[in-house]
Order: C-alpha cells, then sequence, then structure tokens
C-alpha cells in the first residue's frame, strides 16, 4: 500500500548514503593490497603475504559482534538509550577513520618510508567495529521497517547497495584518470579523498536519521496445532 511505498522510498535514501560504505570497505580487497605490498608485514617472524591481510576481517567479526552486544552496548547503555538509529550513525561517523590511518600509512611510502603493517591492521579494527555497528544493525532495522510483503525486496534493495557501491568507485576511479594515465589523486590525496566523502555522508546520514520517522513491522509467528 501507500504506506508502504513510502517506508521503501525512505529506506532508499538510508541505502544510498551506506553505498558510501560499501564503496569504502571493498577497497580492502584492492587499494590497501596494493598499499600491503609496499609495507613490512612481518609479523612475528613471519611475513605474511598482501592479500592474506584482508582475513583479519572475518575474524575481528566473529569477536566483535558479541563483545558488542554483552559488552559494549551494555556499556553504552549507561550512559544513553542504544537504538539501531544511534549505533547507525556511530558506524557510519567511525568508518571515514580506516581511510585517515590508510591516508597516513600512503604519505609515509610517499617519504620512502616503510610503515609496519600493524598500521594497516589498526585500520582493519576500526572498519570493522563500524560494519559490526552499521551492518548488522542496519540489516536488523531494515527488517523491521519494511512492510510484511516487502521485507524479501527490501532486503535485496540492501544488497544492492553494495554493487552501488563499487559502481561509485568505479566512476571514481575513471574520472581522476589523466590522459597520461596518472591520477588527480594519487597517494595519500586518494585515501584522504575517500575519508572524506564518507564524512559528508555521515553527516547527511545522521540529520536524516534525526528526522526520520520508524516503524516496527515484525514478521507474524505462524502458529500450527498438532
Amino acid at each position: 500500500g501507500p504506506e508502504g511505498r513510502r517506508v521503501a522510498q525512505r529506506l532508499l535514501i538510508i541505502y544510498a548514503l551506506f553505498s558510501v560504505f560499501w564503496s569504502l570497505f571493498d577497497q580492502t580487497g584492492s587499494t590497501w593490497v596494493l598499499q600491503a605490498i609496499k609495507m613490512d608485514r612481518t609479523i612475528l617472524g613471519y611475513e605474511l603475504l598482501p592479500s592474506q591481510i584482508q582475513a583479519v576481517n572475518p575474524f575481528l567479526i566473529i569477536v566483535l559482534i558479541p563483545f558488542f552486544t554483552y559488552v559494549i552496548y551494555p556499556f553504552m547503555a549507561r550512559f544513553f538509550a542504544v537504538t539501531s538509529t544511534r549505533k547507525m550513525c556511530m558506524g557510519m561517523l567511525l568508518a571515514a577513520t580506516p581511510f585517515l590511518v590508510s591516508g597516513w600509512i600512503e604519505n609515509q611510502l610517499e617519504q620512502g618510508l616503510q610503515p609496519h603493517i600493524g598500521w594497516q591492521l589498526a585500520a582493519y579494527l576500526l572498519l570493522t567495529i563500524a560494519e559490526v555497528m552499521l551492518v548488522v544493525t542496519c540489516m536488523e532495522f531494515s527488517y523491521t521497517q519494511a512492510p510484511k510483503r516487502m521485507k524479501s525486496l527490501v532486503m535485496a534493495l540492501f544488497y544492492l547497495s553494495i554493487s552501488a557501491g563499487n559502481l561509485f568507485t568505479a566512476l571514481v576511479n575513471h574520472f581522476i584518470q589523466n590522459a597520461d594515465g596518472t591520477s588527480r589523486l594519487a597517494g595519500a590525496s586518494y585515501h584522504l579523498f575517500f575519508a572524506a566523502l564518507m564524512g559528508v555522508a555521515a553527516a547527511i546520514f545522521t540529520v536524516y536519521m534525526y528526522f526520520y520517522k520508524e516503524t516496527h513491522i515484525l514478521q507474524q509467528e505462524i502458529k500450527t496445532s498438532k
């Protein structure tokens, strides 16, 4: 009905801003791997391959989800109400910080230095914390906001935001390329551009969610009798 369409339209705006996060997140498999090639990747005498660093993300997800559920969120609840909206806003704001770290790393590399891979692991930690607060919460939030007949469609649109984020990165890389193959945003400036972009998206997201009127539509339980 009309109310369902209005809810879907409001969620689409959230997903459009959410796609900026995916634009940053999926660069862990591209930009960050290329950066890791130039870094000191030795940990406890073992040299990691550049692409192996990505494995820290799923490991951190497994650790951080229960840690936030049973420790961080209850602690935060002592000071303010920990709503889905607030968790997502904090996640969006935090998502800009990993690219500040990667921008600093790139600056060190440009100066001929070789920073340790621990700095990139710190960026992964920040990015994964943002993912826990943002992605997990947004999936739950989307399910509660959508009418029963639109829950599958809304979740499909949520996953479409991932593709939109990758498309946006591709467009950025296309438009910043000079005719001679060089980039208008070379080195640290490339990372700082995405950090600034995430900051702007987070600010717009926070203002939008402040005025967002939540609904809570849960799937009806199906009772069966013997």
